[in-house]
């Protein structure tokens, strides 16, 4: 009695596993256009700071434009990076929180069951906020090199930028640890509402030494604080230690909260 030989069943579980970790441009080129297409997030994120910057940077008197001895720079100077930081902190912060909307929709359950790596997946979602990120700044440098009004030196362009956007990567870890903590219905306006608290707290928008010693001790274990400081080196010269402690606490606290509520998530499936 002969045998008919049943087709042998392709093993899922030996599928080689792509490089990277499933990581590749074409991915976070979707993903960056897809941040491109939300209006609200573009509104937020490339004019309200240029709008800001507009209205407080560029009505500083001639007379009070002086930063004081050893500075770089001026007020208007000051003032640009202030708010290109604030429009970095909202366009990183975002995009991280865009999981929220793929995780209400089944779509980061759906990438679970492919072979894209949580590393790379998590990698292509901070690089999409970092390029939002990065033209965010560029729409407010770009406003304050054509009106004129900030003067620094070139090199202090250059740095300055720089560490806005490299700085703005800790709210990116932010953005996602909010995206997978609260509903879709809730994250942005929580989100939003927490970071102007921020900003204010941490003299992003107020100036600390005309504030009473209370506030500008508490305004040290802000978020924003710490990166405010550093950001503003270049041109301000001289930047308290502290700075740099308050930044890595809080870069910490992001990413081991992001990542908890990633493992939490993908324990589901």
């Amino acid at each position: 009695m002969s045998t008919t030989a049943m087709p042998q069943q392709p093993d899922l579980m030996s599928r080689p596993v792509p490089g990277l970790g499933g990581f590749n441009l074409t991915m976070l080129k979707l993903e960056v256009r897809r941040l491109l297409r939300n209006r609200r997030t573009m509104i937020f994120t490339m004019i309200m700071p240029v709008v800001f910057y507009l209205i407080f940077g560029m009505t500083i008197p001639a007379g009070q434009q002086s930063l004081g001895a050893g500075s770089h720079g001026n007020v208007s100077a000051y003032i640009l990076i202030s708010m290109a930081l604030y429009g970095a902190v909202l366009a990183t912060s975002s995009g991280g929180a865009m999981v929220s909307i793929e995780r209400s929709q089944g779509w980061s359950r759906q990438l679970r069951l492919t072979p894209l790596s949580p590393v790379a997946y998590i990698a292509v979602k901070m690089l999409a906020a970092m390029t939002l990120g990065a033209a965010s700044v560029l729409a407010v440098y770009v406003v304050g090199l054509i009106t004129g009004q900030a003067d620094m030196p070139l090199a202090q362009w250059i740095l300055t930028a720089f560490a806005v956007w490299i700085g703005s990567l800790m709210f990116a870890a932010f953005g996602l640890f909010m995206g997978y903590l609260l509903p879709t219905e809730n994250v942005m306006q929580v989100q939003s509402f927490a970071l102007v608290i921020f900003a204010f707290a941490g003299g992003l928008f107020v100036d600390l030494t005309a504030m009473p010693g209370w506030y500008q001790t508490v305004a040290q274990f802000t978020p924003i604080w710490g990166l405010n400081e550093l950001v503003h080196d270049p041109v301000s010269g001289g930047v308290d230690n502290w700075a740099w402690v308050n930044v890595a606490a809080w870069l910490a606290i992001f990413v081991a909260g992001a990542a908890w509520r990633f493992r939490k998530d993908t324990a589901r499936v």
